[in-house]
């Protein structure tokens, strides 16, 4: 994450407006991505669907996440920086763009894997530029400058394009994310000073991070640990209406709590990853197995669900923050890759998050059950973490131990 020495240090003011430029583009990532939830009714109604199979295309769009991130960050590790983003946010554009102008279900479906093809491995290089931008002191606040987007299009992204695509049609939506891809490209080419790729990268060197045992347990708390979040956010309809006892329109006003959350706990993220990357990591992921543990209690009442919620989304935007930073630091000469990878393994939390949840629901143990089960995961991420902690601890002794001096 170094830049070259012989380049001249960009001004403050180049690196903010840098850092908002990439922001903007996961300001666009967050939006389409759960847009979708929005207007899904609306989905269903326009390509001659019910709305649980018009559900797929979130489905297709967390499976492009999944694929694209890996697959994107290890080919293209070769590639200047700035133009790899460009590149990205170009296919990202024509995946919404074919979403909006999707005939039916089958072309829906491929336009939205297309559209999260490019997501993780976006905030994987993103990252890195910002990163590259500041002194190591302040790279937690540089990446989570950038993933700050991301958690601001919850709170403005998401209910703007959702009230645009019931106003106008569904398709509206999709073209509103296709000018945010459109004015992220433009901001990109103006505002990010250009950086070279690792010309001896190459997707055997890349791919290198996947036997790294601190990677893998890293992908590991993202994917288990972080499920638990999944857990409850997914039933957090049902939970507040069944459980709270509230109306539906309540429900917004807890996803408004959530996202604040999110913003919060992202700025402040990447604030304690400053300070000490691994005990916020950990910090953070005790924090989301209580609060966890806390919903069903919390639930009993309207201001505590909604301080859970809050908080429940704080502590997790700080996780996230911490574990992209992580992998960064335990991906070797692979760190575009082991960016990317945090948002595969987030994808695929949320599935099986949200999976588990509905096989306790469906058992008959409550809408609240998931958030036990959710703590659970969250307590399996902890023991991943604690090995991690262990293998970390072995890895500094390794260092610290002289090189044997052999005779002659």
């Amino acid at each position: 994450m170094t830049a070259a020495t012989d380049a001249p240090a960009p001004s403050t003011r180049r690196v903010v407006a840098a850092v908002a430029a990439l922001a903007l583009g996961g300001f666009a990532l967050g939006t389409t991505e759960f847009v979708t939830m929005g207007v899904l009714p609306d989905i269903a109604a326009g390509v001659g669907v019910d709305i649980p199979t018009a559900g797929h295309v979130i489905s297709a769009y967390a499976l492009g996440v999944v694929v694209g991130a890996p697959v994107l960050a290890a080919l293209g590790g070769r590639l200047p920086r700035r133009g790899l983003l460009i590149g990205l946010m170009a296919a990202f554009l024509v995946g919404n763009v074919g979403s909006a102008l999707a005939p039916g279900q089958s072309t829906l479906l491929l336009a939205r894997f297309v559209s999260g093809l490019p997501h993780g491995a976006y905030f994987g290089v993103a990252s890195l530029v910002a990163a590259s931008l500041v002194a190591p002191r302040l790279r937690g606040r540089a990446v989570s400058s950038v993933m700050l987007g991301l958690a601001t299009a919850n709170v403005v992204g998401v209910p703007a394009a959702t009230w645009l695509g019931q106003q106008l049609g569904w398709r509206a939506a999709y073209w509103a994310v296709g000018v945010l891809a459109v004015a992220t490209v433009l901001a990109v080419l103006a505002l990010v000073p250009s950086s070279p790729g690792r010309a001896e990268a190459s997707v055997a060197t890349e791919l290198t991070a996947l036997r790294r045992p601190q990677v893998l347990l890293t992908l590991l708390v993202a994917t288990v640990g972080f499920g638990g979040v999944f857990a409850v956010y997914s039933y957090v309809a049902p939970i507040t209406t069944e459980v709270t006892g509230l109306s539906r329109g309540a429900v917004p006003w807890v996803l408004l709590a959530y996202g604040l959350g999110g913003v919060a706990g992202t700025a402040l993220g990447g604030r304690l990853a400053d300070l000490a990357l691994f005990r916020s990591l950990v910090g953070a992921m005790v924090a989301v197995g209580l609060l966890l543990a806390a919903v069903p209690v919390a639930a009993g009442r309207a201001v505590t669900l909604l301080a859970a919620m809050f908080l429940l989304a704080m502590t997790a935007s700080v996780l996230v923050i911490c574990l992209q930073l992580r992998l960064m630091e335990v991906a070797g000469e692979a760190q575009m890759l082991g960016a990317a990878l945090n948002h595969s393994a987030l994808n695929a939390a949320n599935a099986l998050g949200a999976w588990l949840g509905g096989v306790v629901i469906a058992a008959g143990l409550g809408y609240t059950a998931p958030a036990v089960v959710g703590a659970g995961l969250a307590v399996v991420g902890l023991l991943a973490l604690t090995a991690s902690g262990v293998l970390r601890r072995r890895e500094r002794r390794a260092r610290l131990v002289p090189a044997p001096v052999r005779a002659g």
